[in-house]
């Protein structure tokens, strides 16, 4: 009796230890696809200035020649 007790009490032990663990495998891997995203956000905003900054510089050009 006491022994099924024990594999009991280290059974339990164990799903609670490998339930956090998933747990905390599971928000550090949503944690890094978050930072993921957010990188690509800001790179796709960069890369829409850049082509505005390219694009009012053209129009710029263009005014100065016409002129």
């Amino acid at each position: 009796m006491r022994r099924s007790m024990s594999l009991l009490m280290l059974l339990i032990a164990f799903a609670t230890s490998a339930s956090l663990t998933s747990c905390r495998e599971t928000e550090k891997t949503k944690a890094e696809e978050a930072v993921e995203d957010v990188k690509d956000g800001v790179e796709e905003v960069g890369d829409d200035i850049e082509d505005a900054a390219d694009d009012v510089g053209d129009e710029i050009e263009d005014m100065t020649d016409d002129h």
